[in-house]
């Protein structure tokens, strides 16, 4: 094994490493695209799915139950919110700039239904009348200034009187009681999946997490009707935003797939019941604060291992220097020195096996017909000289999963989302100006300069020599943080680099 073939693993596995989360992302994650939302008004004659024990029914919906009155609306500081007169969430609107779509507020209830809260009968009689009595409530006007406000709504449907306490906090969260006057079964939803953050990239569709902590993750497109007990939560949730229910004690949840093969979720029960709800963005430290089991609403698809907990270092970092960009800097120097030894060690290789060149050349020549005394000599003369051939791929294999983690963080983290660093105006984003992959493409030529090689493959030194070029496009329509971190990463490598070039070349003076 020579530095030619040495220089041609780290090409390959350099490449390898881009092209494969690239395509993995694309191609097997890659969920079927969301259409956009459906008209507000159906068809009178278009049936929806109401659910039995094991199965679900149909029941046909008028134009008042997608069009109906509002009976409360409720507003903080950061949303507004709406409570139709058949008990449900209508409309939750964020009112922050950092969450607006083309310069409009978004709504995170979508256009299909079921909405947050709806509740349907088992009974189809008690169902259909549940669609066609409205609500009352006690207050019609709620105002959030820093406090939580509770509302009583109730329906007073053939034989059943059907209570809803619904007490509302400033952060999204939400506490409700579901009281009956006498026991039917019934099934009452999260809603369906927030539709504002749906691209091809990320995963979205719903999650139940069990008591025993096990997740099941649906992905639109992948649903399948079932039954799931034990649960404790139940989240519809795009790249950016959820909707969901929880409890401590655990309840049974209902899977039911709408004609796209989309989850939607119910929980059943047949009393009282009481749970808390969560509409919003997906915030680490809200979900927290509400239970700490919510925090696995906020999935990365593959490589969450990685990404949930390069988020947890890179959230302490940020509490510290107070802006993400920063942060992520401060994360590229803490993984730079847990590798130092290893890259040290690995450029340390790669400058020696550039000084042995000459003989290496020597003893392929001389032993070109005999593979065997060739290796054994080759790795004589490695021992010799304490040269590692492996050494400059492992600090660059073990970054692979750092990088993807990054990556995967970036796409999905809402935390970063309109955050700006010097010109950047969103690190979730593309840098519009293209300084950073140039930077990076900059950066990343003076590193290979300063990087021993002996290229004796005139093709594969034309290749490695456009590998900045290449790399600068590729990075073009990446998160700017995440490119960012590669450019950063460059700069100390150039820096590493430098370093050990002067300390090896000053043994070699001396000697």
């Amino acid at each position: 094994m020579n530095n030619n073939q040495n220089m041609r693993r780290i090409i390959i596995a350099t490449v390898i490493s881009f092209i494969f989360f690239i395509a993995y992302d694309y191609f097997v994650l890659e969920p079927k695209q969301k259409a956009a939302a459906e008209a507000a008004a159906m068809e009178q004659n278009k049936t929806m799915q109401t659910l039995s024990s094991n199965t679900a029914k149909k029941t046909k919906i008028n134009k008042s139950i997608l069009n109906s009155k509002i009976l409360v609306t409720i507003r903080a500081k950061d949303f507004e919110a709406k409570i139709d007169e058949f008990g449900r969430i209508s409309s939750f609107i964020l009112k922050q700039k950092k969450f607006e779509e083309k310069g409009k507020d978004i709504n995170l209830v979508s256009d299909k239904l079921p909405k947050p809260l709806e509740i349907r009968f088992d009974n189809p009689k008690l169902n259909s009348e549940a669609f066609k009595v409205p609500y009352s409530a006690d207050k019609t006007d709620i105002v959030l200034n820093g406090s939580k406000k509770t509302v009583i709504l109730t329906q007073n449907l053939p034989g059943e009187v059907v209570k809803k306490i619904i007490t509302i906090y400033p952060n999204g969260r939400y506490d409700i009681k579901v009281n009956l006057s006498k026991n039917a079964k019934y099934f009452i939803t999260p809603g369906y999946r927030p539709s504002v953050a749906v691209d091809r990239l990320t995963v979205h569709g719903s999650l139940v997490k069990k008591a025993d902590d096990t997740l099941d993750v649906i992905k639109d497109g992948d649903a399948e009707q079932k039954t799931v007990k034990k649960a404790i939560i139940a989240a519809g949730f795009d790249r950016y935003y959820t909707t969901l229910l929880f409890s401590k004690k655990p309840f049974e949840v209902m899977i039911s797939p709408d004609n796209e093969q989309n989850p939607v979720l119910y929980i059943v029960s047949d009393s009282n019941l009481n749970l808390t709800g969560y509409i919003g963005p997906k915030y680490v430290d809200t979900l927290k604060s509400i239970n700490p089991s919510l925090v696995d609403v906020v999935q990365y698809g593959v490589g969450t291992f990685f990404a949930r907990n390069l988020f947890l270092l890179l959230d302490f970092l940020h509490k510290i220097v107070i802006n993400w960009g920063v942060a992520i800097i401060f994360l590229v120097v803490i993984v730079r020195l847990v590798l130092f030894p290893l890259t040290y060690k690995g450029m340390v290789s790669m400058y020696k096996l550039k000084e042995l060149a000459p003989k290496m050349k020597e003893i392929q020549l001389k032993y070109k017909k005999d593979p065997q005394k060739l290796q054994m000599h080759m790795m004589k003369l490695y021992k010799e000289h304490g040269a590692n051939p492996l050494g400059g791929c492992l600090p660059l294999v073990l970054q692979i999963p750092i990088f993807y983690g990054i990556y995967k963080l970036l796409l999905y983290s809402i935390e970063l989302k309109g955050d700006s660093f010097l010109w950047i105006h969103d690190l979730s984003v593309m840098d519009h100006y293209f300084i950073l992959p140039v930077l990076m493409g900059v950066s990343m030529y003076f590193h290979q300069r300063l990087t021993p090689s002996n290229f004796q493959d005139k093709m594969q030194e034309k290749i490695f020599k456009f590998l900045p070029v290449i790399f600068t496009f590729m990075m073009a329509t990446f998160p700017a943080g995440l490119v960012l971190y590669w450019t950063t990463n460059n700069i100390l490598s150039i820096a590493q680099q430098w370093f050990i070039n002067r300390v090896m070349a000053a043994k070699k003076a001396k000697k």
